[in-house]
């Protein structure tokens, strides 16, 4: 290992000049000796110098790089093992500017127990010491409980301990609701068990229709000997079975799958993955990771894929692992996780067929599962608490409103107005104003109309004045605001404005109130609040721009004619058969349409021929 000496004010140059041109690993330390930031690299001397470039950094690396007093490096034989022992040390140290997994929990299985006679089916976590089969792993124990359910109406074999098992003089209520075959007293032969058994195997191996075809004989076979009872049971199980297969998404004899989709919207990005065993959907998780460093999306799922799997904590690897985005080291990925699991794994990003649609379902949940975590409510409460922290306000800004413009090319312009407490959207207090007699491609004009005609109603006590009036713009339109509420003497209301970063980019934004321009960190609450704000109400305003547009553009020259409504219009064009032959006809023959009488048909004609 070689250590650059820390100081006060740190120079790279005494480090850019010594590193070697080997892969390795290098730590980006702080003042206190602690790591901002693991990274890997193919060769060390070009990678940790483009931190230092004069000009193209992105403004999060620039402020990683502002806080760097010391860097360390460890130089290994190949670039493998330098994305192992860097995900080694992201789960060691956790430094604020990596994507880390906060997940080391060891995963749930089934434990089918090795006893001779009367094997059990149990919940297991932890090292897989015990002898018999182990089926999983689950993302989750309530996945597990969920199977253990299913196997429990369909086979009926024991899940008590060897204690409760062997202390029995009664068989217990689980066999009184038809859970539990009463091998505990003898109500059941080891051969009848073990058949049951091995179809729990079959089901849990995914082999579901060996299962119904195995029960079918069965059914068939008791009813040819006249059997009934038992061709009844045989005829419940499978009723009982093809429902639970009914909820599996995936039916198929083979595929050991891991599916890792990723959905983004501003700074927040959300991470949802789908274990498939034996063509079985065993259940999916959701994560949120932190993004510090503005990473690209396959950048990102990148990072987080290669945590999951190689900060050391033991998880099941399946032959193939499918992501959403195509990972650009996926090659060197797929190696590493290939020495880790003892067996070749694959990497793949484009798909056909069945697994297209895992790929299509672990997307469309995520893009779910970021939504419900931008609405959830305690969520979007702590966010209001940290934007009060962020702009050191004395009470929680229990309200804000919210303003944006869309037009096309100052076409339909309108102005939206979007208003947030602090259990979300108040969409009953949403506002749309279309724009009027103000230049086109005027937003400066279009939002201060906008705002005048809105405040103007506020200080007449039509509605609650916001505690932080928020606009989508710069310092100009932050002028203008506060000129619009100067002059209705509208006052104890903070306007902030955010203005686009570089490129339009999210997590790039600047934050400007009166006293200048305002720091809000891109990973905060406070921060994803506001673009959540600002989003809402681009989204409301483009809606409504839209609809304006597309109502003007369906406009008829026969609209705005008194006495001429949707009935009559629809008569007249109907009776001409379009608005081309009414523009050609005379007063006499318009008016010989019915319904419509003499004075109303020159009223039409004279509409139709105004110019």
């Amino acid at each position: 290992m070689q250590t650059a000496g820390a100081t006060a004010a740190f120079d790279p140059e005494a480090v850019l000049s010594n590193l070697p041109g080997k892969p390795g690993v290098y730590r980006m330390l702080d003042e206190r000796g602690r790591a901002l930031y693991v990274g890997k690299a193919r060769s060390l001397k070009p990678r940790i110098t483009s931190y230092f470039r004069a000009t193209g950094l992105a403004s999060k690396t620039m402020a990683l790089v502002a806080r760097i007093r010391d860097i360390e490096i460890t130089v290994t034989n190949s670039e493998t093992e330098a994305l192992l022992l860097e995900q080694s040390l992201i789960k060691e140290e956790r430094p604020p500017y990596n994507v880390v997994l906060r997940d080391d929990k060891s995963y749930p299985y089934i434990h089918l127990t090795g006893h001779a006679d009367f094997p059990r089916l149990a919940f297991h976590r932890g090292a897989r010491r015990k002898t018999g089969r182990y089926f999983g792993p689950f993302p989750s124990a309530s996945a597990v409980r969920d199977s253990l359910n299913a196997l429990q109406k369909l086979f009926r074999v024991r899940q008590c301990d060897d204690s409760f098992f062997k202390n029995r003089a009664r068989p217990c209520l689980q066999y009184q609701i038809q859970r539990c075959s009463g091998p505990c007293v003898g109500l059941v032969t080891p051969e009848s068990y073990r058949q049951d058994v091995d179809l729990a195997v079959l089901f849990l191996e995914g082999r579901s229709d060996e299962v119904l075809d195995t029960l079918k004989e069965r059914m068939d076979t008791a009813a040819s000997g006249l059997d009934f009872e038992h061709a009844a049971k045989f005829r419940d199980q499978i009723a009982q079975l093809r429902r639970v297969q009914e909820l599996q998404y995936v039916h198929a004899a083979e595929g050991d799958v891991d599916v890792f989709a990723l959905a983004e919207e501003g700074a927040v990005a959300c991470v949802q993955a789908l274990y498939i065993r034996d063509g079985r959907m065993l259940g999916q998780r959701t994560w949120f990771p932190r993004n510090e460093l503005g990473l690209g999306r396959a950048e990102l799922l990148g990072a987080f894929v290669s945590q999951y799997y190689l900060s050391g904590t033991e998880r099941d690897l399946p032959r193939i692992l499918i992501v959403s985005e195509a990972i650009s080291d996926a090659a060197l990925l797929a190696e590493a996780l290939t020495d880790r699991a003892g067996h070749k794994v694959g990497l793949l990003s484009s798909v056909r067929g069945r697994r297209a649609g895992w790929l299509k379902l672990a997307a469309d949940n995520a893009a779910y599962s970021l939504a419900a975590y931008l609405a959830d409510k305690r969520n979007v409460y702590a966010r209001f608490v940290s934007l009060q922290e962020a702009l050191q306000l004395e009470d929680l800004p229990d309200r804000l409103e919210c303003f944006d413009i869309s037009h096309t090319m100052g076409e339909g312009t309108v102005a939206s107005c979007v208003v947030f407490d602090v259990n979300g959207p108040l969409k009953s207090d949403y506002r749309r104003f279309n724009i009027e007699e103000v230049a086109p491609g005027d937003d400066y004009g279009a939002m201060e109309q906008a705002l005048r005609r809105r405040y103007t109603r506020l200080k007449q006590g039509e509605g609650t004045l916001p505690a932080i009036l928020v606009i989508d713009g710069g310092r100009g339109q932050l002028r203008r605001a506060r000129d619009v509420l100067g002059s209705l003497q509208v006052e104890d209301v903070l306007i902030l404005a955010i203005a686009k970063g570089a490129g339009r980019k999210p997590g790039l934004e600047r934050f400007f109130t009166g006293a200048g321009q305002i720091a809000i960190p891109p990973q905060s609450d406070a921060f994803h609040l506001l673009q959540h704000v600002r989003d809402e109400a681009h989204r409301f305003a483009i809606t409504g721009h839209r609809q304006r547009r597309r109502k003007k553009r369906r406009a008829s020259n026969l609209d705005g004619i008194p006495g001429v409504g949707p009935k009559r219009k629809r008569g007249l064009l109907t009776h001409f058969g379009s608005l081309a032959a009414l523009k050609g006809a005379s007063r006499e023959e318009i008016a010989r349409v019915p319904g419509i009488s003499g004075k109303l048909a020159e009223e039409v004609y004279g509409a139709l021929h105004a110019e």
